[in-house]
Parts: structure tokens; C-alpha cells; sequence
């Protein structure tokens, strides 16, 4: 550590020792040394947005009569005065206090988190990014294509925590977005768009590298651009009950909404409800629920080349790969150390023992709440698409996200998507537009009957992942495979 962070290190744990004395029962720290993000996008070939923030302080928290306090500060010469901050929030919580906030027993860690980088994009000239990008775009031109939009998005953050069990740990993080996107007015004047997000198999590295990458990203160019030609002479997929094989660009979103918000424990015990909406999960279910059938095993995942890795949560503990749903049944939820009590106490039985390392914040001036990590669905053994394909009779294929409806509380949803395939009798026949499809999530997730192989298994990035009040912002991944679905409720009725 340099100096400057030996300084701080000191002078947080003088403030520890002042408020354990003050009567908490646990404090902690967390430097962002530095937070950088760059956004480069481009229009139809010119340069729309090119914004780059830098953000550097400290967020501290303090348990104390089992209630919270959290402050903040970008000056780095008066943290005892956001301890005070802190302290003070914290008596003030504790007269409105619900369920008493417990760390339990916690062991210190010691360690550092670097993500896998070659070329560092914040160290690669700007003209270089802009040259990349002008190629890109150049790529998206057809005379089919009314509009283009080409982007990259950077992150870095350096992030040292400490807390009074004595863990030390520091983690730095590299993230790269980017995204290829061709749009142009069907028939009836309605918009219609094909999209490229970078993604890949999960290995490897997260650096300007990955998106200079053809395969991840540029290549696609070509495939996007005629598919775009082929929505607009399509018709609307026409509403029926059939199999729907979702790839892995929409099969992302369905875990994500699905699964992901809804087995966050935070919102499981009510947290939530007043902005982004709770879960259909309450705490005794933990263990017993029918989540969907044999086939689905769904995990917090730890995954090299992925945003949703990060080493250690915000609490300081090691992150862990476990399972969520075991051969459809809900085994365990994303969590923090904060919520675990209150959860065995409403179940009326032990349903969570250990932290599941989703404690994050999106920033130092946010608090760490129960996120999203990696969440991924296991492979399985159904083959590839052409094998799911061949031994589909009526069904439909789709792909990418366009809008999407979920229920107060993750209990059913209704998705649209930017491209459909038909399958009759094991065979692709053509491209339907303005593909939906929606059900209720337990009948949906009960309904999966094939699950592809590990070749099927790609990762998705979400660099957008959206909770809390005042909300924050998280990045995150979903390892999926293709995945097919019976009897599904398709299309809309006229």
C-alpha cells in the first residue's frame, strides 16, 4: 500500500477502537482509492456521447443497538468526523428500529482481488477507442439500415476495506461493455432493431482486448445486419401455445428477473416493496420450495471473465460459488451477513447459515445491500441448439430482450424480444418479428425440459443492474445455456 493508504488505514482503525468504545458492536470501511468509468458511443457514425467520471472517498458503517449508521465523505482528512456521522445515524435508527441488525461471528480475512487484464482500456488512447469504434460502425452499414449505434463502456475501481474483526482486503476491478445495434422502420412504420452485446464462454480477460476481439464482438456485424433485413419483411409472431427455446441473450433476462431479483434476501423479507418490488419467496420456503423442475440448477456463480466477480463482497468475505436451485428446488438465496438472523428467525428455522457474498455497493457514498453476483444456470446434457431444435414439433427461438413487464412480486412476467425463429417438426422455417412471451414464473421454470451442453453456455454481461433507494447501480453476469420450455404462452392476440 502506498503511504497515503497506510495513513488511512490507521486512521480508520483509531476510529474503530473509538467506536467499539462508543458501545458498537461492529464498524467498517470502505476506501474507493479509485472509481473511474468512460462512455464512448456513436450515432449513425458520430461521436454522441464521450463522458468520463473519476470519484475517489470513503463510505463507513456502524452497528450499534442493532441499527445501522452509514456516512460518506470525499475528504479523506475528516473521516473521524463521518465516523461521528455514522454514529450519530445510528442512534437515530434505533429509534425507529424493526428486526435488530446482527453481524453473527466473523472471522477476518486477509487478501486482494485483481481482475484478469491485458491491455488496460483507461491506458489505450482515446483516438485509438474512437478509431475502434469508427470501424465497428463502419461494419453496421447496409442500405437497409436506417440507424447505427456503436458503444464501449470502461470501468476501474481500486476498493481497500477494513472492519473491526480485523479483515483486510483490497480488490482491484476492470470491467469493458460494448454493444453493436442496427435499426430501421418495417412495413407499418414500427421500429425494428438487431443487437450485439460483447459476451463470451467466460474465461479469459477483461481488458480492451476482449472487445478487440472479432469473435466477441466486431464480427457479428455481418449476422445482426442481415437478420435486421429479415424482421423487416417478417410477420408478427402469430399468438399460440408452444415450445419456446430461449438462447442465451434472452435466457439471461428470464434469470435475472426471475430468479436473480427474486431470491435476493433483502427483498424476501420485505425490503424492497416500496420502489422496485418484492419476492414471491418468503423465508420458510428456503429449502422446500418447487422452484422448477429437475432440470433447472441455478447457482452464484464465481466465473473468471465476469463483472459479477469481484473476489470479496463489500462485508470483506471471500466470495463463494453455491448453489441457489438444486435440481429444482430452492436451496438457498443471495445474501449478505445483515439479513441472515432475521431470516432464520421468520422461517422458524435455520433456512441460511452463511453469508452468500452479495453484499455490494455501487459506490462509496452508497451503503452495500444484497445484489445480484453471477447468477448462471448449470449446463446440461440435451445436446446443442440443432440437437433442442430437432427435437422440438412446434415451437418458437428467440433472442435479445426489448421490453419487459414483471409482477409485483417476480411472480409472472411478460417479455418481449427483438427476433423469433419457428420450429415445425425439428426444423427452423422462418423469422417472425415483435416475438412475446409470458407466463407465471414457477408453471415457467416447472415447464424446462431440455437443457443444452456446455457448449450452449455463454455469459452475459449486465452492466446495468438497477435496486435500491436511492438507487445504485451494479454490474453483474449470467452464465446461461439454451434452454427450451413446453407449452408457453406466445405472441399477442390481435
Amino acid at each position: 500500500m502506498s503511504s497515503s493508504i497506510q495513513d488511512i488505514a490507521r486512521t480508520v482503525k483509531a476510529e474503530f477502537a473509538r467506536m467499539t468504545g462508543s458501545g458498537c458492536s461492529f464498524a467498517d470501511a470502505r476506501l474507493y482509492d479509485e472509481d473511474s468509468s468512460e462512455y464512448l458511443m456513436l450515432y449513425d457514425g458520430n461521436l454522441e456521447a464521450n463522458t468520463a467520471r473519476l470519484e475517489r472517498g470513503i463510505g463507513v458503517r456502524v452497528l450499534k443497538a442493532g441499527a445501522w449508521g452509514f456516512a460518506a465523505t470525499a475528504n479523506l482528512a475528516a473521516i473521524p468526523q463521518c465516523f461521528d456521522r455514522a454514529l450519530a445515524n445510528s442512534v437515530a435508527a434505533a429509534k425507529l428500529l424493526g428486526f435488530p441488525r446482527d453481524m453473527g461471528k466473523g472471522k477476518a480475512s486477509k487478501g486482494s482481488y485483481h481482475s484478469p487484464v491485458k491491455d488496460d482500456p483507461f491506458e489505450v488512447p482515446l483516438a485509438d477507442k474512437l478509431d475502434f469504434l469508427k470501424r465497428a460502425d463502419a461494419a453496421l452499414v447496409a442500405p437497409h439500415v436506417a440507424h447505427r449505434i456503436t458503444q464501449a463502456n470502461f470501468q476501474r475501481r481500486k476498493v481497500f476495506y477494513w472492519n473491526t474483526e480485523g479483515t483486510e482486503v483490497d480488490r482491484w476491478q476492470l470491467n469493458t461493455f460494448g454493444m453493436l445495434m442496427v435499426m430501421a422502420p418495417d412495413k407499418e412504420g414500427r421500429n425494428q432493431r438487431r443487437s450485439h452485446e460483447l459476451c463470451g464462454d467466460g474465461c479469459g480477460t477483461r481488458g480492451f482486448e476482449w472487445l478487440a476481439d472479432p469473435k466477441c464482438f466486431g464480427a457479428n456485424a455481418e449476422s445482426i445486419k442481415n437478420e435486421l433485413a429479415q424482421l423487416l419483411a417478417a410477420e408478427n409472431l402469430p399468438p399460440k401455445r408452444r415450445d419456446v427455446i430461449l438462447l442465451p441473450g434472452m435466457g439471461f433476462l428470464q434469470v435475472h428477473e426471475t430468479i436473480g431479483h427474486a431470491l435476493e434476501l433483502d427483498r424476501i423479507l420485505g425490503y424492497e416493496l416500496s420502489f422496485a418490488g418484492g419476492s414471491h419467496v418468503r423465508p420458510e420456503m428456503i429449502g422446500k420450495l418447487k422452484y422448477g423442475s429437475k432440470k433447472l440448477n441455478a447457482r452464484a456463480g464465481i466465473v473468471e471473465n465476469s463483472p459479477g466477480t469481484f473476489g470479496f463482497d463489500d462485508e470483506g468475505t471471500p466470495q463463494r460459488d453455491y448453489l441457489l436451485i438444486d435440481k429444482g428446488i430452492l436451496v438457498n438465496v443471495l445474501s449478505s451477513r445483515t439479513d441472515l438472523g432475521e431470516a432464520n428467525a421468520k422461517a422458524g428455522r435455520t433456512v441460511v447459515t452463511d453469508s452468500g457474498t452479495a453484499a455490494r455497493s455501487c459506490a462509496f457514498y452508497r451503503p452495500p445491500i444484497d445484489r445480484m453476483t453471477n447468477i448462471n444456470i448449470d449446463p446440461g446434457n440435451d445436446g446443442t441448439l440443432e440437437d433442442i431444435v430437432k427435437a422440438t414439433k412446434d415451437g418458437v427461438i428467440v433472442d435479445v430482450p426489448v421490453s419487459w413487464s414483471i409482477g409485483s412480486n417476480r411472480e409472472h412476467f411478460h417479455f418481449g424480444c427483438e427476433i423469433a425463429w419457428e420450429v415445425i417438426d425439428g426444423k427452423r422455417t422462418k423469422i417472425f418479428k415483435n416475438a412475446t412471451y409470458h407466463g407465471h414464473t414457477l408453471e415457467f421454470w416447472g415447464a424446462l425440459d431440455k437443457v443444452g451442453s456446455k457448449e450452449t453456455w455463454c455469459l452475459r454481461q449486465v452492466p446495468n443492474c438497477g435496486k435500491g433507494e436511492p438507487n445504485q447501480i451494479m454490474e453483474l453476469g449470467h452464465g446461461i445455456p439454451v434452454m427450451r420450455f413446453a407449452n408457453v404462452e406466445t405472441g399477442e392476440k390481435e
